[in-house]
């Protein structure tokens, strides 16, 4: 990114799971664009305060917020205290989430619960309680839900993750179907293989090669790819965009 662009200067914008990975990359790009970014974690306020430093870096201004997405309760008084000390809430991005993978048949009800509910139930958590400031927002309200390439696809060993991030395809098409006469856009961002720490640490070389078979672009993509999608979809440019679902894939579903 060159120059600052301050396209989002003077909107806050809410980022769950905003202490690594992608989320951090979107806060920061997000920040880049001037926005005022609300940084949640959920357990790791270190990262989330190494995230804000560097939303700060890249020209916004950032408050770091600790709540679980899987608890209602929780989401409810973190926007509420949102709404109360930031005036406003123009853009939320539900981030956060798990992946908790094995096959079908020993997986166990606990797994599915966790993942469903930090997954596809957190973001409904967030959306519901930041709705009334979100239309408050009018045209400049966003929501933008962070999907998967295996929420269209599937994949083996990713049952109750492929099935909470389709999910969230289809609670961002009835967000945006309900929305939309104020103004306020739902579109979904639909991430491909994106080298993290979690890919990082997981990924044996043997099977990274198998997988960029898969990527007719031929390379892994970065959190960053992720992140300027995202971004795109927060501002100004991206009014007329709602209920679509961008794929970030490098080609690996069309």
């Amino acid at each position: 990114m060159a120059m600052i662009d301050k396209a989002l200067s003077g909107k806050v914008a809410l980022v769950t799971g905003a202490s690594r990975g992608i989320g951090r990359a979107i806060a920061i790009a997000l920040g880049h664009r001037g926005a005022k970014v609300i940084v949640n974690y959920a357990s790791r306020e270190d990262a989330a305060r190494e995230t804000a430093a560097a939303v700060e870096a890249a020209g916004g201004q950032a408050v770091v917020l600790g709540f679980d997405v899987a608890n209602s309760a929780a989401v409810t008084e973190a926007v509420k205290a949102i709404g109360k000390d930031h005036g406003r809430l123009d853009i939320v991005v539900n981030n956060a989430g798990v992946a908790v993978n094995g096959l079908l048949m020993r997986f166990s009800d606990d797994q599915w619960a966790k993942t469903m509910q930090t997954n596809l139930a957190g973001a409904f958590h967030t959306t519901r309680a930041a709705a009334t400031l979100l239309l408050k927002a009018k045209e400049s309200g966003r929501i933008i839900n962070i999907t998967s390439v295996v929420g269209e696809m599937g994949n083996a060993g990713q049952a109750a993750y492929s099935a909470s991030k389709a999910g969230l395809i289809g609670l961002t098409m009835s967000t945006a179907r309900e929305l939309a006469s104020r103004g306020v856009t739902c579109n979904a961002v639909a991430p491909g293989f994106i080298e993290t720490d979690m890919t990082a640490e997981h990924l044996p070389e043997a099977q990274r090669a198998k997988l960029l078979e898969q990527i007719p672009l031929g390379k892994i993509g970065r959190a960053e790819d992720v992140a300027d999608a995202v971004a795109f979809l927060a501002g100004p440019e991206a009014a007329y965009i709602t209920g679509q679902v961008i794929r970030v894939n490098g080609g690996m579903l069309m």
